[in-house]
C-alpha cells in the first residue's frame, strides 16, 4: 500500500519559494511511490483558537475535537490518515506566518490539559509519522535556526501532529527577487528528503 504524505503550506504566495520547496519534497516522495496532497492554508477557513480548552479536558489517547465549525477537522483527519507530513512557512518578523501560527495554535486537542494543571501533556507519546520542515527567509539560511524561533516552532508543530522530524530545509536570501527560484542543489536536497517520507 502506498504511503501518504500531506503537506501544509503557510505561505501567502502560492508560487513562492516555500511552496516550491514543499512541492520539491513531494516530488521526491512521489518518485518512491507515495500519494501526496498539498493543503494551502490560504485556501482554508481556520478560526482563531478561543483558548476555551474544551478540546483538552477529556482524558485518553484520542485527539480532543474543537467545537468551532471551520475547515480544521477535515485537515486534521487527513493528516491522521497520512504516514508523513511536510510543513512549510516563510519567515515574517522573525516567526512563521500568521496563518501558519493560527493553524498551529488550533492543535491543542492533541494534548490533555485539565484545569488545575500547569501545562499540557501530549496524548500520544510515540511519534508514528515522519516530517520534513521548511522555512524561507531573506536572511542567509544558516541564520534561520540560529536567530529565529522558527525551527523550534515547526518541529513542535510536527510533534503535535505525531511526527518525528527527519529533515529540515532552511532556505535563505529568498527576498532578492520577486520570484526567487530554488537552486538546483536545494531542489535536489528537497527531493531527496521526500524519499525519506515514502
Amino acid at each position: 500500500m502506498a504511503k501518504k504524505v500531506v503537506a501544509i503550506v503557510g505561505s501567502y504566495r502560492r508560487g513562492g519559494t516555500a511552496a516550491a520547496a514543499v512541492e520539491a519534497v513531494l516530488e521526491g516522495a512521489k518518485e518512491k511511490g507515495a500519494e501526496t496532497h498539498t493543503i494551502y492554508l490560504t485556501d482554508q477557513h481556520i478560526e482563531f483558537c478561543r483558548n476555551c480548552r474544551e478540546c483538552t479536558q477529556t482524558p485518553g489517547p484520542e485527539r480532543g475535537k474543537c467545537k468551532q465549525q471551520d475547515d480544521l477537522e477535515p485537515i486534521l483527519a487527513e493528516i491522521e490518515a497520512a504516514d508523513s507530513v511536510v510543513l512549510g512557512s516563510p519567515i515574517n518578523y522573525g516567526g512563521v506566518t500568521a496563518i501558519f501560527r493560527r493553524f498551529m495554535e488550533r492543535l491543542l486537542g492533541f494534548t490533555y490539559w485539565p484545569w488545575g494543571e500547569g501545562m499540557p501533556k501530549p496524548r500520544k507519546k510515540q511519534l508514528t509519522r515522519r516530517a520534513v520542515v521548511i522555512a524561507t527567509s531573506g536572511m542567509p539560511g544558516i541564520f534561520i535556526p540560529l536567530f529565529t524561533g522558527v525551527a523550534g516552532t515547526l518541529r513542535m508543530t510536527a510533534k503535535m501532529l505525531g511526527a518525528k522530524t527527519v529533515g529540515s530545509l532552511w532556505i535563505g536570501l529568498s527576498a532578492m527577487e520577486p520570484d526567487h527560484p530554488l537552486s538546483p542543489a536545494t531542489r535536489e536536497r528537497a527531493r531527496r528528503m521526500g524519499w525519506k517520507l515514502a
